[in-house]
């Protein structure tokens, strides 16, 4: 799983410069995939470390779902508006997807550790 969050954290990292770029350099707030994406890298290079596994991806998948909630908040909040800004809103469904995806790997992982603890110890 540390490859795993190291590579959703370099997607991020791109959809997020993508998005500055792409709003003209206007709005800081495009990098907030990226800056959720640096944070997934650094807990994936931590997870590599086996007495760091466990509390690096949680950390990391605190993060996925920070993520998600942001992005599906924001989508929500676009879609009461009257106007939606077309690129932001890509955006945060973009982000929302990659988290949500990340999300999902990261708990069927946890599910499958667990039952390999449990089949080892029994």
């Amino acid at each position: 799983m540390a490859l795993i969050s190291i590579v959703f954290g370099i997607i991020l990292i791109a959809l997020g410069v993508g998005g500055y770029i792409l709003t003209e350099m206007k709005s800081l707030t495009a990098l907030i995939p990226a800056a959720l994406g640096a944070l997934l890298i650094v807990f994936g290079l931590l997870a590599r470390q086996e007495k760091m596994r466990m509390h690096a991806m949680h950390a990391a998948v605190l993060i996925g779902l920070i993520g998600l909630i942001g992005g599906l908040a924001m989508i929500v909040k676009a879609l009461n508006a009257e106007q939606i800004n077309t690129n932001s809103f890509g955006m945060n469904i973009a982000m929302a997807v990659i988290c949500g995806a990340f999300v999902v790997l990261c708990v069927k992982s946890f599910i499958d550790a667990r039952k390999r603890r449990r089949q080892g110890q029994g």
